[in-house]
């Protein structure tokens, strides 16, 4: 096989498993949300990821330390990235399904592209701002029989939302920035590490230690979260992103897909006419910013 076949071949599994264990991480996140408080599972998974990163890294790997102005891209990574989007969607999945959690990631490449305008000077247009609509729509129908039943509420959806933005400007940020030879499992060590120890205050003020219990339920979620989903499901992204920013974004439109299957075999949750409906929407906004790329 060539080199291009070769990469072309990385490329797909590499994409694919990443969509995979990406939509995995709501279930994930909903099983452990039953035994503990969001945060509470989102800085352990931070410190679990961490900890074995970097000691592979640094230790196993002997890759440098960053230096200088690598610290603060890796801080202002690590802060949107981790502390604002993955902090934001743990707490958002205790007020919507994992099913909705998994469709609002697939709507990254839209923001993607969106902040790619204003910072990668890329040309603005009228099919950006329908795609980005229809994708929202898609989200909204497929949510709409979940309210009734408080499986989704408003203000779960709007914290999910705001996540998924600071998800997209970590991910233009990341592309934006020279990283020079910097082990890309340094990056996301580091970036694991600050972006949790950020989060840590708001552990200790709001902790509730009858909210929380450390058995299997606990660290089987917990475990899925840090090392399929941080350590291998972000290195490949970050892998993807660095090779292309946009077309990495493609790899999202089988998270709703991925993300539904999972959570009804997992989490028992129903697939509906407004799920097909709404994943159609998500899809087809996708596709519509596809095509202005």
């Amino acid at each position: 096989m060539t080199k291009t076949g070769n990469k072309s071949y990385s490329w797909l599994v590499g994409g694919l498993i990443f969509a995979i264990f990406w939509a995995s991480a709501s279930t994930a996140t909903k099983i452990g949300l039953t035994v503990a408080q969001p945060l509470v599972i989102a800085v352990t998974r931070f410190a679990m990821a961490a900890i074995i990163m970097l000691f592979v890294s640094h230790f196993i790997q002997n890759n440098r330390l960053p230096r200088g102005k690598e610290w603060l891209q890796i801080s202002i990574y690590g802060i949107l990235n981790i502390s604002i989007y993955l902090g934001l969607y743990v707490v958002a999945m205790q007020k919507v399904t994992a099913g909705i959690g998994s469709l609002a990631v697939a709507i990254n490449p839209v923001f993607i592209s969106f902040f790619s305008v204003i910072f990668l000077n890329k040309k603005l247009t009228y099919s950006l701002f329908l795609a980005l609509a229809i994708c929202t729509l898609g989200v909204v129908c497929a949510a709409w029989p979940l309210f009734k039943n408080a499986s989704v509420t408003t203000e779960g959806l709007i914290i999910l939302f705001v996540s998924m933005l600071s998800y997209a400007l970590a991910a233009i940020y990341f592309s934006a920035k020279r990283w020079g030879n910097l082990s890309l499992l340094t990056i996301n060590g580091w970036q694991t590490c600050i972006g949790g120890l950020l989060l840590l205050p708001f552990v200790i003020f709001f902790y509730n230690d009858e909210l929380n219990h450390f058995d299997l339920t606990f660290w089987s979620s917990v475990t899925w979260l840090a090392i399929p989903v941080s350590i291998v499901a972000v290195q490949l992204w970050l892998w993807l992103l660095k090779t292309n920013a946009v077309k990495a974004g493609l790899w999202l439109f089988l998270c709703p897909l991925f993300g539904f299957i999972i959570a009804a075999v997992l989490a028992k949750e129903a697939i509906s006419l407004y799920t097909f409906i709404g994943v159609i929407l998500v899809l087809g906004g996708l596709f519509i910013a596809k095509k202005t790329n």
